[in-house]
């Protein structure tokens, strides 16, 4: 049984392969920034990675993540749901509550998890989800893995929003859902 997956998996793998839509992954052997080297040695400008703010190759952030390494280790070793945060956490999120002048904050290790979490707990078959089409993919997984209708209009186009506002007019909630800055292109919303 196993053997006759394999060789299906295998065969798929394959014709990705002849249609030359196989991914080869790149290995780079340096920091995160506008310029990495990847593992041939060669110099190459990063414009796939999330780094908007600089965050990652950040002097500061490095110094203290090295000093929160020293204290604490390396993680938590689950999720939060199971294992809780860390105080380091919690002053963060209260940190960022601050500063956005919010009632509170979660962090979470990535945007696809956050999305992921974001709608699906909050949302359901009674209410409208109108989300641009130029959004980024893991808001657009978000938003499909909850019960709410789904509505999609052209980037940035308000009369096209207008429409889907109406359209959703009989939903109990309808929420707009939009990129702060769309990753594909660099326009802000």
């Amino acid at each position: 049984m196993y053997g006759k997956f394999q060789q299906h998996l295998r065969d798929e793998l394959q014709g990705i392969k002849d249609a030359g839509l196989y991914k080869h992954e790149r290995t780079i052997c340096s920091p995160q920034g506008a310029e990495i080297t990847l593992a041939d040695g060669s110099k190459a400008l990063n414009f796939c990675a999330n780094n908007y703010l600089g965050l990652s190759n950040n002097p500061r952030l490095i110094a203290a993540a090295k000093k929160a390494m020293d204290e604490r280790g390396l993680g938590m070793s689950s999720v939060r749901f199971i294992c809780g945060k860390q105080d380091l956490h919690e002053q963060l999120e209260k940190s960022i509550s601050r500063y956005f002048r919010t009632e509170d904050t979660i962090l979470y290790a990535a945007c696809f998890d956050a999305n992921g979490g974001l709608f699906e707990p909050l949302f359901t078959k009674d209410d409208a989800i109108i989300s641009d089409s130029l959004n980024h993919a893991s808001i657009i997984d978000g938003v499909r893995l909850c019960k709410a209708v789904r509505y999609r209009y052209e980037n940035a186009n308000m009369e096209d929003l207008e429409r889907c506002l109406q359209e959703a007019q009989a939903q109990r909630f309808r929420i707009i859902c939009t990129d702060g800055v769309f990753s594909m292109d660099g326009n802000v919303a």
